[in-house]
């Protein structure tokens, strides 16, 4: 089996068709067909159906499309790892992570290595946990600094654990709130809170935390998933929201938000490094992970 025409199969797919796969790799549609004519007889299957509105792959195709992604991506991860070896400080790393991690635990990594590496290239993926798992199934981030939901649902993929997270009610420096040495979480029932999605964890222990008052869900003024927004809203001393506690300690404007004197349901959640099985990662994935270790070392012997 040549490479050339697994590549080839792999831009037949993508482009829907050979005619247009042949412009992309600036060849011709009978060169096209031969090469999938030569791996359809190498494997003695068909890999491709073909009709009237394109090209869809078959089950057998789809099979050799999977590990074509997996070959291409280790040659990729060979040649970083090449480069890496001819020049250690410099590279890049493709990271996944929720938006809150991102802005607080995952931005303190990054700030600290780059700044002993300086010629590391970051990249950063944010979003939904489900996105982030296909995004790394696919190849397409080298691993996820994510909190973990549980037993990993998808065999393929690996979870190391970094640190415990446990959650907490925070307020801006000039609210009114921060003078109290004691507050049960109904007196905050008619505030202005600003919260993700009530289908969020942080909606789930906001929901514990007021059912135990015999309270329903609070009415929310700003719903959103941005932590950017909810800190610049808490800064302002009108709203209430809850954060999870780590990030206060590495989020930049942390001192503009105080931490009420709330208590909440034991909720405490592990964040931790979700990688792909059986994958080689580059010497600069190695490295980011190492950190990630170092700089979690604090947060989790004092969760213990």
């Amino acid at each position: 089996m040549k490479l050339q025409d697994l590549h080839v199969l792999m831009s037949v797919v993508q482009a829907g068709s050979m005619g247009k796969a042949a412009q992309r790799l600036n060849t011709t549609q009978p060169n096209i067909s031969r090469s999938i004519a030569e791996l359809e007889r190498t494997l003695g299957v068909r890999l491709l159906d073909r009709h009237r509105h394109g090209i869809d792959p078959t089950e057998y195709g789809r099979a050799l499309l999977d590990c074509g992604v997996a070959v291409f991506d280790d040659l990729r991860q060979g040649v970083k790892n090449i480069e890496f070896l001819a020049d250690p400080t410099a590279g890049e790393v493709r990271i996944g992570s929720t938006p809150f991690l991102a802005a607080s635990f995952v931005s303190a990594l990054v700030d600290r290595i780059s700044r002993r590496y300086p010629r590391i290239v970051f990249h950063l993926v944010t979003g939904y946990i489900e996105t982030l798992h296909r995004e790394l199934s696919e190849r397409k981030v080298d691993l996820l600094i994510l909190r973990s939901l549980g037993p990993m649902a998808d065999e393929r993929l690996d979870f190391e654990f970094l640190f415990d997270d446990s959650y907490v009610v925070a307020a801006g420096a000039q609210s009114r709130w921060v003078r109290r040495r004691r507050i049960e979480i109904a007196e905050l029932a008619n505030e202005l809170w600003v919260l993700p999605p009530p289908e969020s964890v942080i909606g789930s222990i906001v929901m514990g935390a007021f059912r135990a008052s015999g309270l329903g869900y609070p009415r929310v003024t700003v719903v959103t998933d941005s932590p950017h927004m909810r800190i610049s809203l808490l800064a302002t001393g009108r709203f209430v929201s809850i954060f999870p506690a780590s990030a206060l300690k590495f989020l930049a404007r942390g001192s503009e938000l105080k931490i009420l004197p709330v208590e909440l349901p034991m909720a405490r959640r592990p964040n931790g490094i979700v990688t792909l099985k059986n994958r080689a990662l580059s010497p600069v994935a190695r490295l980011f992970i190492d950190w990630a270790r170092e700089v979690a070392k604090p947060l989790a012997k004092r969760k213990r």
